[in-house]
């Protein structure tokens, strides 16, 4: 498989390409392909980085609890996990339906990152992982690279400098109870500037807020 030398430059010789096919494979591909997707990868993914990210910063600094745990969520977010994938080219990989080909978001991208860990952690074990997270996260952390969490509040002070309004309408609302789909447009002075999909309000609000962000900074 195509991807089976990226691996390999990086030290890492795949037991089950199969598996790791898996971890670039979209919802939208898998449901017109009828095969699995990259879901149930990324979640263990999300874990195996966060313990990854926790002991590095436990063993690297003598931050407290809280501190660390503010600091770690800024390198694991969906900003910093896109921008790690696209820096090595894993969005390359990425298979996704005829429908989604002109959106591979940050989102999706981001969730690749993570669910090629966790094949990764399966095929070569913790350390395979360990080893791989840290020579594409530590560089970001050594050179103290940011990535903003909490876009909603930087839009604020943003719109606030050039004393503009700025409000968030919820557009839609979809979905069974117990798994809703939230999108959100954030406007400023009666012009939309960015939308934002999620699972909560909140979620959705961020992404919206992270949409308008870049496009004012630019």
């Amino acid at each position: 498989m195509e991807f089976e030398n990226f691996f390999l430059q990086r030290g890492i010789n795949l037991k089950n390409p199969k598996q790791m096919q898996t971890a670039f494979t979209h919802t939208s591909y898998a449901n017109e392909h009828r095969v699995e997707s990259y879901e149930r990868l990324e979640f263990l993914g999300d874990a195996v980085l966060e313990v990854i990210t926790s002991e590095y910063f436990y063993l690297n600094t003598d931050l407290k609890e809280g501190d660390m745990t503010k600091i770690r969520a800024s390198y694991v977010c969906e900003h910093a996990l896109a921008t790690y994938a696209k820096e090595i080219g894993l969005n390359k990989y990425i298979r996704v339906g005829h429908g989604q080909l002109e959106n591979i978001n940050d989102t999706i991208i981001a969730d690749v990152f993570e669910s090629v860990l966790g094949a990764i952690y399966l095929d070569a074990g913790y350390d395979a992982a360990k080893t791989y997270a840290y020579q594409i996260i530590v560089p970001y952390i050594e050179k103290k690279a940011v990535f903003l969490t909490d876009y909603k509040s930087a839009l604020q002070e943003m719109v606030q400098t050039d004393k503009e309004s700025l409000t968030y309408e919820l557009v839609k609302e979809e979905g069974p109870a117990h798994d809703k789909t939230f999108t959100v447009n954030v406007v400023i002075d009666d012009i939309i500037y960015g939308t934002g999909v999620g699972k909560s309000k909140k979620e959705a609000e961020q992404k919206a807020a992270y949409d308008a962000y870049q496009k004012r900074a630019k």
